[in-house]
């Protein structure tokens, strides 16, 4: 997740011909460099019991392909989900169509459609803010490490 949240609206990647078997999961592109990043994408793969999100670090060359047309400053400004009918959303405009695809997600999805802005803006701060929030979070290298390997288990 970058320090800006660019609204991917009517972005179309390319779905990788690699990316699995299966048509029905997302890909999240994620900065491997960011700490704080892989946290909270760990806890989003633990929430993901039925498997249907693969996350793809930013700094991959299936990143460059997936966003392929996206120019690297904006595909490194955030985070981006790659729905599986190639549909690209990113930062806090991807947060709604993620949580669909979770367990139990959907009302938290209709939640975050009705304040968008709200959405995005949260969005903005956290990754404006992410090192700091990352120095107060208890825990910091082990939750690292088992993000790592929760993320590692599911690419």
């Amino acid at each position: 997740m970058g320090s800006l949240a660019l609204a991917g609206l009517g972005y179309k990647g390319a779905m990788s011909e690699q990316a699995d078997d299966r048509d029905d999961r997302a890909i999240v592109l994620y900065d491997d460099d960011c700490g704080f990043c892989k946290r909270l994408l760990s806890k989003f793969l633990t929430w993901d019991r039925d498997r249907r999100l693969r996350p793809v670090a930013l700094q991959d060359p299936e990143a460059t392909r997936l966003l392929a047309g996206m120019d690297e400053g904006r595909r490194m400004a955030s985070w981006h989900l790659v729905t599986p009918d190639g549909g690209v959303r990113s930062g806090g405009d991807a947060v709604a169509p993620m949580l669909r695809m979770l367990p139990g997600g959907s009302a938290p999805a209709r939640v975050a459609e009705r304040i968008p802005r709200t959405i995005d803006r949260a969005y903005r701060w956290v990754a404006a803010n992410r090192t700091a929030i990352s120095r107060r979070l208890p825990g910091r290298e082990r939750a690292k490490l088992r993000a790592e390997r929760r993320i590692a288990e599911r690419a």
